[in-house]
């Protein structure tokens, strides 16, 4: 029962997706109505002309073949238009799903991005928005004619003959339990079939992107035994979805050949008995032929929609996720001083596991804060609580006396500006690449950042200069380059207040003596948060964090935690003692 009210609360909401296309769909409807009932009226035409042959009556022979060409032309014409008005609905619709997923993923949070395989997310915008538009595109075809024909034939045999026509309406509806109990079935069984696609698209998209690590650990063997298990599961899954849906097809021709049989033997024993003429019996099992048909078809199209409805879930699923909260009515932050407060600060990813206990700190306008510590220790998360990409537990962080949580994630945002060890690039030219934070920079501000992060020479090697497109993948690119063209777009943006998180963890020692003076002078009078493993490059701070298990241990200068010969002095000792 469960499984039916969520595959009809699926189901309509796939037809509220429809409203923007009524006109398109009122057409459609219009064009499938009357190429139905042109196509109706050919057996009708066919039957009077054999009879017109029999009469010997030639002229009336000749009218009624130009009713039925007139009558095939029609049905042509009018098809291609639905068929025109069908493309435009359906693909409308999935332009539609994608565009609303794409959008809603842009305000997901963080939390939910970290915590879902990225290969299962583009499976669900991809792969099942695809499985949709089929069975849409199917449905609308075939439905709405397939319908219409069968309530057409059965008006057009009970003109004919009302007693042959029973017939037909006695051995209908087991065609009709018959496939409304094996699409039951099917519902789950292809449901299951998405989420294993998902999670094969998953693992490939990991193993792709990792390519060259499990090549490192020859871990080749072992991935392909993982792929074979989820490959397994997944056919398991498709041959039983498609073994119970291609039941329908056989099943409802058995029920139609039945149909037919019962047509054909009622009406020739009419006819014999002189009830209905030679005609009326060749249009009558015209009529009988069409009247099955539909029924093939529609099997055909309960199983797509089947498939369809449980990609459409899955979607739904993914657009009901809980997003950011709306923060339209919240003021907008502007920076101005740069000072930052945390009292009492708690956060954990996960309930059972706390991370940050009881965090406070002090930092005045203009600081320098250097975070260090064991990994796993909370550094990142501090970063990440700063920049609201997760919000505290308990406690408040205050930038310029404003609870972060007050204002606007969006402009609190613009105050920082950020380089991680991780770098990213988008796919596009270099100069885009440098201007993401600033689009209306000129040429010649674009040109300076660069060169202050020494990239000029780098990118006059390039063929096309500022002009080459690059993306996150690209091969010509060393990982020291692409976190110098992100060291460049903080420079370009100018924020009021720098995070540094390994900022320069994969330049080489030289460059990063310059890049390192590079960001002294952008520092100059912004509050900065350094987070870095190498101790040599924050014994300037103004001030260090030395945090372990999500608690800060010990704080204050260089001079004096070594002074102090606690656990600071331990860690810089151990890289500096041979």
């Amino acid at each position: 029962m469960r499984r039916m009210e969520g595959q009809k609360e699926t189901f309509l909401r796939i037809l509220s997706l429809l409203r923007p296309c009524r006109a398109m769909l009122a057409l459609s409807l219009s064009a499938a109505f009357i190429s139905s009932v042109s196509s109706l009226l050919f057996p009708m035409l066919t039957g009077a002309a054999i009879d017109a042959i029999a009469d010997g009556d030639g002229a009336v022979f000749i009218r009624l073949l130009a009713l039925m060409a007139a009558s095939a032309g029609a049905t042509a014409v009018f098809q291609y238009v639905m068929n025109a008005a069908n493309n435009h609905i359906v693909y409308s619709v999935s332009k539609e799903i994608r565009g609303r997923a794409f959008s809603h993923l842009q305000r997901l949070p963080l939390s939910y991005i970290d915590s879902h395989p990225h290969g299962d997310i583009v499976s669900r915008v991809v792969n099942d928005t695809d499985q949709v538009s089929d069975g849409l595109l199917l449905g609308f075809t075939q439905l709405f004619t397939g319908v219409i024909t069968i309530l057409g034939t059965l008006i057009c045999m009970f003109l004919v003959n009302w007693i042959v026509a029973l017939v037909v309406v006695v051995v209908t509806p087991l065609s009709i339990f018959t496939a409304s109990f094996i699409a039951g079935k099917t519902f789950s069984l292809f449901y299951k079939q998405s989420e294993a696609r998902g999670v094969q698209t998953s693992f490939i998209n990991e193993m792709i992107t990792g390519a060259s690590v499990v090549s490192a650990y020859g871990m080749e063997e072992e991935n392909q035994r993982r792929f074979d298990d989820i490959n397994s599961r997944w056919a398991g899954f498709s041959l039983l979805a498609t073994f119970y849906s291609s039941l329908t097809n056989p099943v409802t021709r058995f029920v139609n050949s039945l149909v037919y049989m019962g047509v054909a033997l009622s009406g020739a024993i009419s006819a014999i008995m002189g009830v209905m003429t030679v005609g009326a019996l060749a249009s009558i099992l015209s009529y009988a032929s069409q009247y099955t048909k539909p029924f093939n078809e529609i099997s055909g199209v309960v199983t797509e929609f089947q498939n369809a409805l449980a990609s459409a879930a899955r979607i739904f699923a993914f657009l009901d996720e809980k997003e950011e909260e709306d923060e339209g009515a919240l003021p907008s932050f502007s920076l101005s001083h740069g000072a930052v407060e945390a009292e009492h600060v708690s956060f954990s990813y996960n309930p059972d596991k706390p991370l940050i206990k009881d965090f406070s700190i002090s930092v005045r306008p203009g600081m320098h804060v250097a975070i260090v510590g064991p990994t796993g220790s909370g550094k990142t998360t501090l970063i990440n609580l700063l920049m609201r990409f997760y919000d505290p537990v308990g406690g408040v962080i205050a930038i310029d006396g404003q609870s972060t949580v007050s204002v606007g994630r969006t402009s609190l945002r613009r105050c920082f500006g950020m380089v991680l060890q991780d770098t990213w690039l988008k796919t596009g030219t270099i100069r885009e690449n440098i201007a993401l934070g600033r689009p209306d920079a000129t040429d010649e501000e674009v040109r300076a950042a660069a060169s202050r992060c020494h990239l000029s020479s780098f990118i006059a090697s390039l063929p096309s200069g500022y002009d080459e497109v690059v993306s996150d993948d690209s091969d010509g690119i060393s990982a020291g380059q692409k976190q110098l063209l992100s060291i460049a777009r903080v420079m370009l943006a100018d924020p009021g207040m720098l995070i540094l998180d390994e900022a320069t963890s994969s330049i080489d020692t030289r460059t990063e003596m310059v890049i390192q003076e590079a960001f002294m002078r952008l520092m100059e009078g912004r509050t900065a948060f350094i987070v870095a493993h190498r101790l040599s490059t924050i014994r300037n701070s103004d001030l260090i964090l030395v945090v372990k298990d999500g608690d800060v241990i010990e704080s204050g200068t260089h001079q004096a935690l070594m002074a102090a010969g606690g656990f600071y002095a331990g860690m810089y000792s151990s890289q500096f003692t041979s």
